[in-house]
């Protein structure tokens, strides 16, 4: 069954999906990990593909930027085509001045200046967090490989330009490690609908000291975090 964004029948997609903003980036993912990749979607240009990895079916599907393109892309692969987990694998920009370019970073909880949540018209303040699991597993997967990297809090912004110069230091005090765009809604519809999600991020930005990737190396140079993803997505119980 297709959706307005997603041209897939039923049975195209892997009960585990590795999704990035970029459509090229999921190209390159299928083209380099996966065996027998096929393309189920080019609606939009939002690529998406299935294949094999290491004998484990697997797709790789692309969301766009910002929260509400991730809405809508994570919700329709949990409810519409039923995947169980959803591992997103994407940049950030530092907040932390104990982050390096090229870290890799796990967001285990969340902060926000997005209204995302203001659609549960819950009596308080909400805080969305990974899975467990999959937070231990990553953990475990990057210390098994020597990968410099942290677990810990991450924010997701709506605002990549703003007129608040120190919008994204003041999160420095709270220990919050780097900044992003769609996890926020990745980690809500996880829950709300009783799936698996987890944010694997490469410090490409470190936008307190003016510093930055070029957009091709965003796309080529995160080697490190997405086959430690792909190991998470071997080893993932789906």
């Amino acid at each position: 069954m297709s959706t307005p964004h997603n041209e897939a029948q039923t049975g195209d997609i892997a009960k585990i999906v590795l999704m990035p903003g970029d459509p090229l980036r999921a190209k390159l993912i299928a083209e380099t990990y996966l065996e027998e990749a096929v393309c189920y979607n080019t609606v939009r240009n939002m690529l998406g593909y299935t294949g094999n990895y290491k004998g484990k079916r697997i797709s790789v599907q692309s969301s766009g930027m910002g929260v509400p393109s991730m809405g809508i892309y994570s919700m329709e692969l949990y409810r519409d085509y039923d995947v169980d987990t959803i591992i997103r694998v994407g940049s950030a920009g530092a907040i932390s001045d104990s982050l390096s370019m090229g870290d890799v970073v796990i967001g285990m909880g969340l902060c926000t200046d997005s209204a995302y949540v203001s659609q549960y018209d819950l009596p308080g303040t909400y805080t969305p967090v990974a899975d467990f699991g999959l937070v231990k597993l990553a953990s475990e997967i990057m210390e098994e490989r020597g990968v410099s990297y942290q677990t810990g809090v991450i924010l997701t912004s709506d605002l990549f330009y703003t007129d608040e110069k120190d919008a994204v230091a003041k999160w420095k005090k709270m220990n919050v490690l780097c900044v992003e765009m769609e996890s926020l809604a990745l980690y809500c519809n996880a829950v709300r609908l009783g799936k698996k999600a987890l944010t694997m991020l490469t410090i490409s930005d470190l936008p307190l000291r003016g510093e930055a990737m070029g957009a091709d190396e965003r796309r080529t140079s995160f080697t490190v975090m997405l086959e430690a993803a792909l190991r998470l997505a071997e080893k993932a119980d789906v």
